[in-house]
């Protein structure tokens, strides 16, 4: 079943989709809007997505 670690990984992924395609459908960012346009937090949380995003290919990869 799954970890902790994986719903939270999941859930990130879920949130920088979204981020993503209110960037692609109306150019807003959820993210720099909320934290400010590339301040330490947003790229912060830009990164911790991405590395979920990272965590979610192994697991996808690993999981049979």
């Amino acid at each position: 079943m799954f970890k902790s670690i994986d719903l939270v990984a999941l859930a990130l992924v879920v949130i920088g989709g979204l981020n993503w395609g209110l960037v692609g459908a109306f150019n807003f960012d959820l993210v720099a809007t909320i934290f400010g346009e590339m301040s330490l937090i947003s790229r912060i949380v830009y990164i911790v997505v991405g590395l979920s995003a990272v965590y979610m290919i192994y697991f996808a990869a690993t999981k049979k």
